[in-house]
């Protein structure tokens, strides 16, 4: 790219240091914009923001890493090598579903390990598996590789897409495709829950997202040495690097507009900030519907932003042990009695449930430097309705937890509460007041397919010149490696630095 003289760069303002931020910011100065980068909290992160406490070490959020292409690339467009900076551990197995019984199986990338369950659990169902890969394969393909980095801004995009769309029945939800090949009910769970982790019903979530098998098997399951946290403190060195400046406590409540084009952002302080283009990490309906001016928002309305279906807001209990629990995995599923009947009161009636599934996440499984010695490190999210439930959290969190205390004590945890030193717990209500989450949705609009790709957010903005979006609720959508393509995407959108000169 020609040089600037420092009078012509144009200015970038990223608001949010989410890795969707992160990513955007790195680009945006490798393709030649001024940029700095504006943070409502007090470190960087997002929802991936750490918390420490005791002695120990809490990823705040997103724990799996999958597609470390996606991480390597902004290394390399930084003139540096990951490997000499973070050091990726792959998991084996990838997950332990634990069902209420008592049973488990592991899940991973291993074609001969994952048969044998199979067949222990159903033989019927080998078969069946293997086609269910098959269909995989084919929304791989189809879905990721050809629509994948699609930046769906018109129903021409969506045209051209739709012969795919059919091919692959995306009308169909996830748990269908598996329900059309599986006849085991576990096994169905097993081969359906990952779109929970991205606050989807599996269903409702259209069948597209059964190309994460596909991802997984090719590039597998990853935690970073350090926490999720490494990852993002590595970012923000290659920032630092490129001399980009991240103002933390800077809060955005304006994004000024004139003559329909972004022009800045107002900060809580009254302090105003010009560019040449703002992006938005941020949660996508927040930023329209508190930072845009309604005069400005022809498509996103607010009776539009208020008719959205969301996901699902998260409940996340952090805690250190003081013992350690050698046989718990890294990652584990620890499922209650119910599948698809606790989703529907989740999803569909917002009601919270008397009893629950939970993701447990026990990073000093891999690296014990997360806790004290001889101390585990851990925290266990429950999948719960967004804030349309009206659910009071101040007032029944404790109640909550100690419910998911009992259970985990009771199944994987023998003897947890006596042993538990140090606590932390992040509630719907927290998403919304602390990360400005829209209906503290864990996740933006739920990714069914009326709110993906077209659909979705887009990451240029459909309302506002010179306004773009990233992150988790913008397209393609959520989980670490979306949120990295947005960025990504970013550079099929956003205008060439040299055409500001």
């Amino acid at each position: 790219m020609t040089p600037h003289s420092p009078s012509k760069v144009p200015t970038a303002l990223v608001i949010g240091t989410g890795f969707g931020g992160l990513a955007a910011a790195i680009r945006l100065s490798v393709n030649g914009y001024r940029v700095q980068v504006l943070e409502k909290l007090d470190a960087p992160g997002g929802r991936a923001y750490v918390h420490r406490q005791d002695g120990f070490t809490f990823d705040a959020g997103p724990t799996i890493i999958t597609l470390p292409h996606l991480i390597e690339e902004l290394f390399t467009l930084c003139g540096r090598r990951l490997q000499d900076h973070l050091d990726l551990r792959l998991m084996s197995p990838f997950y332990r579903i634990r069902f209420d019984d008592g049973t488990h199986f592991d899940y991973s990338n291993n074609d001969e390990e994952m048969l044998a369950q199979i067949e222990r659990f159903s033989p019927e169902d080998v078969q069946g598996f293997k086609n269910l890969i098959k269909a995989s394969e084919k929304c791989f393909q189809l879905g990721f590789v050809e629509l994948g980095m699609v930046p769906f801004e018109s129903l021409i995009d969506v045209a051209k897409a739709l012969p795919k769309l059919v091919r692959m029945k995306a009308w169909q939800s996830i748990y269908s495709l598996v329900a059309q090949h599986i006849r085991h009910p576990k096994l169905r769970i097993v081969m359906s829950f990952h779109p929970l982790l991205i606050g989807g019903n599996p269903f409702s979530v259209t069948c597209v997202y059964s190309l994460i098998h596909s991802l997984e098997r090719r590039w597998g399951v990853h935690s970073a040495m350090g926490g999720t946290t490494a990852i993002v403190r590595e970012l923000v060195k290659l920032l630092e690097e490129r001399e980009v400046p991240i103002r933390y406590n800077a809060p955005v409540t304006r994004i000024r507009v004139e003559a329909g084009r972004a022009r800045g952002v107002e900060l809580a302080s009254g302090e105003y900030l010009p560019a040449d283009i703002v992006v938005s990490n941020g949660d996508a309906a927040w930023t329209y519907r508190h930072l845009v001016a309604p005069e400005h928002r022809r498509h996103w309305t607010d009776r539009k932003i208020a008719k959205g279906q969301y996901s699902s807001g998260l409940f996340v209990w952090y805690f250190g042990t003081n013992r350690q629990y050698h046989e718990v995995p890294h990652h584990m599923m620890v499922l209650g009695p119910r599948y698809q009947g606790l989703l529907q009161e989740i999803f569909k009636n917002h009601t919270l449930s008397k009893d629950f599934s939970l993701y447990l996440y026990r990073p000093t499984a891999t690296d014990p430097s997360l806790a004290p010695a001889g101390c585990d490190s851990f925290y266990v999210l429950s999948v719960v309705p967004n804030l349309s439930s009206q659910t009071d959290w101040a007032a029944v969190q404790e109640t909550y937890r100690d419910a998911i205390a009992t259970v985990l004590q009771d199944s994987v945890l023998p003897n947890l509460k006596q042993h538990v030193v140090s606590s932390k717990i992040t509630t719907p209500q927290d998403f919304q007041d602390r990360l400005w989450s829209y209906r503290g949705a864990g996740f933006g609009l739920e990714p069914i397919l009326t709110q993906s790709a077209w659909f979705r957010p887009h990451n240029r903005s459909e309302d506002v010149d010179g306004l773009f979006m990233v992150g988790a609720s913008s397209q393609p959508g959520a989980g670490v490696p979306s949120v990295l393509m947005s960025a990504k995407m970013l550079e099929q959108v956003v205008p060439d630095a040299r055409s500001f000169v």
